[in-house]
Order: structure tokens, then C-alpha cells, then sequence
């Protein structure tokens, strides 16, 4: 069985923005976190060294892979800000063509800057996420 390696740490959340050399990802970062924490209700954690976790949940898929990942969560990568919140449902997919300026990955959604996007939608991808996650999921309660 195989067991995901990336877990949450007790590593700083804003010691980790401050190392961003890029200003627009800080101050972007700053209001993800405030979104993040509003829409969940749980703070902001570090899940391994990149990426800004909310939440908690236990996954597992049929082939037995199995693990916990943040229920939302976000990374100010230097070429993009990778957006943890995509669960690939039909409700989703209708979001996204309202949500701005943005790239598609498998599983997350790539912004430049949040002002490429709009918010309004964001935060209802994130509700999405959350109610999809819940119903399908175990959510961890810390």
C-alpha cells in the first residue's frame, strides 16, 4: 500500500511568504490565506515545504493509495500560484468559465495574480471543494 509522504509541519506559515521574492505572490498569499481560513474556518498550516494547507481529510483510492491532504490549499510557486481546490465536478467545470485568467494542471488551477481572477467565483470553487471533500471524504477535526 502505498502511504503519501507530504504531510502538514509545524514550520511558519508567514516566516514561509516572507521568503517569496515576488511582492504581488506575498500580498496575494496574504489575502488566499484570508479567504482560505474564511471559507474553511481552520487556519493556515504548512503541508510539507511549499504548500499552504486548510483542513484535513483521509483519502483513499481504490488502488489502495491512501493518505491526508488539506481540504483547500495553495502554493506561491515562482512561475504560478498553484490553487488546491479543484475537485473535477460537473458544478466546477461551470465555474470555471466565469473564474478569469488561468491555467488547468490535472488536479489544480494555475493563477498569475488573484487580480486575473474573479473572487466571488473562487470562493465558490472553495465551497465546492469543501462540500464535495466532506461528503466523500473522512474530514480529520483537529
Amino acid at each position: 500500500m502505498s502511504v503519501n509522504k507530504t504531510h502538514y509541519t509545524e514550520a511558519n506559515v508567514l516566516a514561509f511568504i516572507e521568503t517569496v521574492d515576488n511582492l504581488q505572490k506575498k500580498e496575494d498569499s496574504l489575502r488566499l490565506i484570508e479567504l482560505m481560513e474564511t471559507a474553511l474556518g481552520e487556519k493556515a498550516k504548512m503541508f510539507g515545504p511549499s504548500i499552504i494547507g486548510f483542513g484535513k481529510y483521509h483519502y483513499k483510492y481504490d488502488s489502495g493509495h491512501e493518505g491526508e491532504a488539506p481540504i483547500l490549499g495553495f502554493s506561491p510557486r515562482k512561475a504560478a500560484i498553484s490553487l488546491y481546490l479543484y475537485s473535477g465536478s460537473a458544478e466546477q467545470d461551470g465555474f470555471l468559465t466565469q473564474l478569469g485568467k488561468f491555467k488547468m494542471g490535472k488536479a489544480c488551477i494555475y493563477v498569475k495574480k488573484l487580480s486575473d481572477i474573479n473572487l466571488e467565483i473562487l470562493q465558490k470553487l472553495m465551497a465546492s471543494s469543501i462540500d464535495f471533500i466532506s461528503k466523500k471524504y473522512q474530514r480529520i477535526l483537529e
